[in-house]
This record gives C-alpha cells, sequence and structure tokens, in this order.
C-alpha cells in the first residue's frame, strides 16, 4: 500500500525531499592526510617513552584522527562519482564509523544514512541517525540534524507522537535547523490529520522574512496545496 503523504493537489511530500536535504545538508571536513604507520609501533612507543607517554598518546590520537580524515576523504569523493553504489559506499562509511575517533565517527555515521537512504535501505539510515542523535559525544549541531533527518526520513513510516515529539525542540527561536524543523512540524501535523494546523505552520514559515527564500517559497507551496 502506497502510504506516501500527499497535497491536495497531489504532490507527494516524498517528492520535495531531495530539495529539503540540498538546504540541511552541513558536513565539512578539515584537510588533513596521507598515511602513517601502524598502530602496534605506536603503542610501542607509547610504552618507550614512560614519562613522556601522555604526549605520546596525544600524538598516537592525532594519527588517528589523520587516518580517518584521509579515509573519509577518499570514500567521500568516490560517493561522488557517476555511478556509484550508495550501498556499498554506506557500508564504507559505516565501517569507517566504527574505528573513527568522536568526530569522524559522527560525519561518517551521518554520510553511512544518507547514503543507506539512497539506497533505498530506509531502516538503516533511521537506526543511523537514530544513533548519532543519541550519542553524547557528537556535536549538538550534529543530533540535531541527526534528529531532524530522522522525522524527514521517518514521516511516512514512523509513530506520528514520537515523530513530534522529536521534532519540536529542533523548532526553537536559537536552533541551527529552526526552519527545517518548523517545515517538518507542518509535514508532522499533516500526518497526524491536523491539517488546519499544519496549514497555519506552513504559512508562518513562508511569511517569515528571516527564513531562507527558497524554503519559504516551499513552505508556501505546501500550504496552498492545503488550502480548500
Amino acid at each position: 500500500m502506497d502510504r506516501r503523504l500527499c497535497l491536495g493537489d497531489g504532490t507527494a511530500l516524498s517528492d520535495i525531499f531531495d530539495e529539503l536535504q540540498e538546504e540541511v545538508r552541513a558536513e565539512r571536513m578539515r584537510r588533513l592526510a596521507l598515511r602513517w604507520g601502524s598502530a602496534l609501533g605506536v603503542v610501542a612507543l607509547v610504552a618507550a617513552l614512560g614519562a613522556g607517554g601522555w604526549q605520546g598518546w596525544r600524538w598516537y590520537q592525532s594519527r588517528q584522527s589523520e587516518q580517518a580524515a584521509a579515509l573519509f576523504l577518499e570514500t567521500s569523493r568516490a560517493a561522488e562519482q557517476p555511478g556509484a553504489d550508495p550501498a556499498a559506499l554506506g557500508d564504507r562509511f559505516a565501517q569507517i564509523a566504527s574505528a573513527a575517533p568522536d568526530g569522524y565517527r559522527t560525519l561518517a555515521r551521518l554520510r553511512a544514512a544518507a547514503l543507506k537512504a539512497e539506497a533505498g535501505d530506509r531502516a538503516a539510515a533511521l537506526a543511523l541517525w537514530d544513533a548519532v542523535a543519541q550519542d553524547p559525544k557528537a556535536g549538538e549541531v550534529y543530533r540535531e540534524l541527526a534528529s531532524l533527518m530522522w522525522v524527514m526520513h521517518g514521516l511516512d513510516s514512523e509513530d506520528p507522537g514520537a515523530l513530534a515529539s522529536r521534532v519540536a525542540p529542533l523548532s526553537g527561536a536559537t536552533k541551527p535547523w529552526r526552519y527545517s524543523a518548523q517545515e517538518m512540524q507542518g509535514l508532522v501535523a499533516l500526518r497526524q490529520g491536523q491539517k488546519d494546523e499544519a496549514r497555519k505552520t506552513l504559512q508562518a514559515l513562508a511569511a517569515d522574512e528571516t527564513a531562507p527564500q527558497g524554503l519559504r517559497d516551499r513552505a508556501a507551496r505546501l500550504a496552498a496545496g492545503l488550502e480548500g
């Protein structure tokens, strides 16, 4: 059964997701890199340093971070190539995440989730986004982005109450993803059968001069589809 939400004019809400995702993408990486020696050799060096072991450990951590950065960059480039396999690349990012330091673990999970969603494996994507959202070691901006993506891609499948609870804290005046979260609030209200509330939320977003113009235009279009 087709469970996609539609507007009054028959437009599937899933048809606007690509446009929305372009606006919430904010992954950036630092330029680091090349290859380093074996981790075993580094551990031996740390032991030999004795009192200087802490500095050695910090050096080892730095090298681990640079290795993760190199793998992340290499896999990101592969993902941009024509004909790239999103499922396989999603697995590669998940593998990077399993061994990477905290920062790159978060970024790799986010990329893995996006690629899993692109490949049609929504369950895996939702699980990865949820893992980031619940990870206290991930930065707040990434946790909230993961929650937003979880709501966006779970709109047709997840419990409406859970969707509403997840997106509400993201829409506050100081939140980085507030405008996209407000749009999602409108769509979640529609999922809950609250058509009037959905229209009001989207109309308010469309009228907000501080919101990005593209998002305002889309909110106006969605609200217009709910008229009548």
